[in-house]
C-alpha cells in the first residue's frame, strides 16, 4: 500500500531562496511544456504520449535554457508528467458535471511544488541533527517527528511551500504489507455494523447511539475575519501587505490543519471499531450552489470525510459502502412509511407504527438497512432496527475527539450515560 508522511523542513535563509530558485525555475518549465504541448495536434497520440514526447525533448532544452542544468534531473520530469495528471484530474471533473477549461500558466503564487522521484535524496545526520539531502540543492534540516516505517520502499518526496512561507517535505513511500482480509459479509454480528448519517447540528450520528458534535471554529473564523480586515487596509503588493497576507494564510491553515485532524481522528475511529460501515453519497456540489448555508456545508467537509473513511476501511480490511441518500430522514426505519419533517423537527415519530427515535438516528438506520441491501445481506426476517435499538444517544463534544490521546468515542459514550 501506498502512504504519504509529512514533515517540516527549517531551511535557512540561503537555503529558503535557493528552494524558491528551483521551485520557480520548475513553474517556467512547466509552463513552457504546456506551450509544446499546445502545439502537439492531437493526432499525435493521446495525452500522456504528447506529454512523453515534450519530456523527451529535456536534453535538447538544456542545451539553451541554462538554468535546467542547476536542476536535478528527476525533478525535471515529473514537473513536465504533472501535465498529464492535470488534465487527466479535468477530465473526472468533467465526468462529475464540473464545467472546467483548459490549463493555464502558473503564476508564482500558484505554483507551489516540486518533486525528487526515484533518487536524488536522502535522510542523512549531519552536526548532531537529521538533515534531507537533495542532490544540487542542499541539506536541510527537517523535524523527524516520527519515524519513517523500517519495512517500507520511500518512492518520492515532495517539497511544498504553503501559503505562509512554511516548507514541508512529503515522503511517498510504499509497504510490501497487504491490508488485512475483510471478513464474510454473512459472518459479521449486528453490533459490528455502523450507519452514519452526517449533518450540521450534530456532525455524525451513528446507530450504536453515538453523536458527535460539530468542530467550533468560531474563534479561528473571528480572528481571520479581523486579519482580513487589515490586509484590506494594505498597500497591494508593498511589504506590510505581504506580511499581513501571511497571516490570513496562518489563520486558513490553522482552521484546515484543525478541520482535517477531526476528519482523521474520526474516520479512524470508525474504521477500527466496526468491521462494515454504511454513510451517504452527498452530491455536496448542488448544496453547495444553494443560496442557504453553504458556508456550514462547506465547512462540514463531508467529502473529504468519506474519502478519508473509505481509505482507512480499506487499509483496516473493513466494508465500506455509500448509499443513496434520498429519503433516509423521511422514511421510517422501523415500518418504512414516509413521513415529511421540516428541518426543525428534530424528533421522529411514525404515524403508521409509532416509531419513535431521533431524526439523525432514524436516518442513520436507514443508511445502514440500504447498505445491507446494497451489499446483498440479510441477518434475519426482521429489520436491524427492530432487532438493535439503540437504548438512548450519548452525545460526544467534538473537542474530545481532537483531543491527542484520547480515549475512544465508545468509553466517551458510556462514561455519559
Amino acid at each position: 500500500m501506498n502512504y504519504n508522511y509529512r514533515y517540516r523542513l527549517k531551511p535557512t535563509q540561503d537555503q529558503r531562496e535557493t528552494l524558491d530558485y528551483h521551485r520557480d525555475t520548475c513553474r517556467q518549465l512547466y509552463n513552457h511544456a504546456l506551450y509544446r504541448f499546445n502545439q502537439i495536434p492531437e493526432s499525435e497520440g493521446t495525452v500522456k504520449q504528447r506529454v512523453r514526447k515534450i519530456r523527451d525533448e529535456l536534453p535538447d532544452l538544456k542545451d539553451w535554457w541554462d538554468a535546467l542544468t542547476n536542476i536535478y534531473s528527476k525533478v525535471l520530469q515529473p514537473t513536465v508528467m504533472q501535465i498529464a495528471k492535470n488534465i487527466n484530474a479535468l477530465g473526472k471533473l468533467k465526468q462529475q458535471g464540473y464545467n472546467v477549461g483548459e490549463l493555464r500558466w502558473k503564476s508564482p503564487r500558484e505554483f507551489r511544488s516540486f518533486t525528487y522521484n526515484q533518487s536524488g535524496f536522502e535522510l542523512d545526520k549531519k552536526s548532531g541533527q537529521t538533515v534531507l539531502s537533495l542532490s544540487k540543492l542542499a541539506d536541510i534540516p527537517i523535524e523527524l517527528h516520527r519515524p519513517l516505517p523500517d519495512d517500507a520502499t520511500v518512492k518520492e518526496v515532495t517539497l511544498k511551500k504553503e501559503k505562509t512561507g512554511e516548507w514541508f517535505a512529503i515522503f511517498g513511500i510504499e509497504m510490501d504489507t497487504n491490508p488485512p482480509a475483510k471478513p464474510s459479509l454473512e459472518d459479521i454480528d449486528t453490533d459490528e455494523m455502523v450507519g452514519i448519517d452526517v449533518g450540521i447540528l450534530k456532525y455524525a450520528h451513528d446507530t450504536d447511539g453515538t453523536a458527535v458534535e460539530s468542530l467550533d471554529l468560531s474563534d479561528e473564523r473571528e480572528r481571520l475575519e479581523r486579519e482580513q480586515r487589515k490586509l484590506s487596509r494594505k498597500e497591494y503588493g508593498s511589504r506590510n501587505w505581504e506580511n499581513q497576507r501571511q497571516k490570513v494564510a496562518a489563520c486558513h491553515l490553522q482552521i484546515k490543519r484543525k478541520r482535517r485532524d477531526f476528519l482523521h481522528k474520526l474516520s479512524a475511529y470508525y474504521a477500527r471499531e466496526y468491521e462494515l460501515v454504511a454513510v451517504e453519497d452527498l452530491d455536496t456540489k448542488e448544496m453547495l450552489e444553494s443560496p442557504g448555508n453553504s458556508r456550514n456545508t462547506a465547512s462540514a467537509a463531508w467529502n473529504t470525510f468519506t474519502s478519508m473513511l473509505e481509505h482507512k476501511c480499506e487499509r483496516e480490511g473493513t466494508h465500506f459502502v455509500e448509499v443513496d441518500p434520498a429519503g433516509t430522514t423521511k422514511e421510517c426505519a422501523s415500518c418504512g412509511v414516509k413521513t415529511d419533517k421540516p428541518l426543525w423537527v428534530r424528533e421522529h415519530s411514525c404515524p403508521a407504527c409509532g416509531f419513535e427515535a431521533d431524526r439523525d438516528a432514524n436516518a442513520a438506520w436507514n443508511i445502514l438497512s440500504r447498505g445491507l441491501s446494497q451489499l446483498g445481506v440479510g441477518h434475519s426476517e426482521e429489520t436491524p432496527v427492530e432487532t438493535a435499538l439503540p437504548t438512548g444517544t450519548a452525545v460526544v463534544p467534538a473537542k474530545r475527539v481532537v483531543e491527542p490521546g484520547s480515549p475512544c468515542l465508545k468509553e466517551r459514550a458510556k462514561a455519559s450515560e
